[in-house]
């Protein structure tokens, strides 16, 4: 019994669910385009499928990328400890888990329109391959984006059976800010990513990484009010959006002297710039 709890503890540990912020920025821009394509009433079970399937694929991502970090996560202050690095989980174990949280996931889909069905192949790719582009790339925090943020396309199609122009609009605000909210996450590991050879946008930006993620968060506000006009939203949604807004000038104050721990305070302040947003989304239906 023992060594059963033992081994359900250290998955628990792998699957990161002992820390939930990640759960909740994913979650958010799943919930705001649950809520745009429902025009305020999502239904009750797409709701439930796509808050669990976050759950579920947000566990997945994270065994996935502790299973790609293998050879580096012990040299890594921050990651060293974890499961598989410290030699808690073996890399077998970590892909029979990352295989059963997926295919409950599956599971859950199934009971989505073929469409949806269809889409979530696509996101399954993203999420799987998302961890082995750091190798390849300096932007694996464009392809989180894109992983993660496709929730928000299927959300659409499981909710209406089509994704609008909105939607793909939508998509786009979450995808570069999960590039502006994991760069941030990308400067506290940016001197063990530079000693090992990990590539991140932290490092591509260098110096100019404040000036690129403020002018990358103009963006993003820009797009959530296009999405505001295009669903004509009220006064509450733009409410939300001002709270967002100065959610991001609070970010960037924290980053400004690329001071590791407000670099990663800076990262989870994106949980109530999420939170803002999908307030002013729901009073705006209400």
């Amino acid at each position: 019994m023992n060594y059963i709890r033992d081994r359900f503890h250290q998955y628990w540990l792998l699957a990161r669910f002992d820390k939930p912020i990640g759960i909740f920025i994913l979650l958010w821009p799943t919930l705001w385009a649950l809520w745009i394509a429902g025009n305020g009433k999502p239904g009750l079970l797409v709701l439930i499928v796509f808050t669990l399937g976050v759950v579920l694929m947000r566990a997945a991502g994270c065994v996935i990328n502790d299973y790609a970090d293998k050879d580096f996560d012990p040299h890594v202050d921050r990651t060293k400890l974890r499961p598989i690095a410290a030699g808690k989980v073996t890399p077998k174990e970590a892909l029979i888990v990352f295989a059963a949280l997926c295919l409950t996931a599956f599971g859950l889909v199934l009971l989505m329109n073929w469409y949806t069905i269809g889409l979530s192949f696509i996101g399954a790719f993203l999420a799987a391959s998302y961890p082995f582009m750091k190798r390849f790339t300096h932007l694996p925090q464009a392809y989180l984006g894109a992983a993660f943020g496709f929730a928000v396309p299927m959300a659409f199609a499981a909710q209406t059976n089509e994704i609008p122009t909105v939607g793909w609009i939508l998509y786009l605000a979450v995808l570069l800010w999960a590039l502006v909210y994991d760069t941030m996450y990308a400067m506290v590991d940016i001197d063990d990513d530079l000693k090992i050879g990990v590539k991140s946008t932290a490092i591509l930006f260098g110096k100019r990484v404040r000036e690129i993620t403020a002018g990358l968060q103009v963006v993003i506000m820009g797009l959530l009010v296009t999405v505001g006009i295009m669903q004509q939203l009220g006064w509450p949604y733009y409410a939300g959006l001002a709270v967002a807004a100065g959610l991001a000038v609070y970010q960037q104050k924290l980053i400004f002297h690329f001071d590791k721990p407000s670099c990663f305070k800076a990262f989870l302040n994106n949980n109530w710039f999420g939170l803002a947003v999908f307030v002013g989304i729901v009073l705006a239906y209400s």
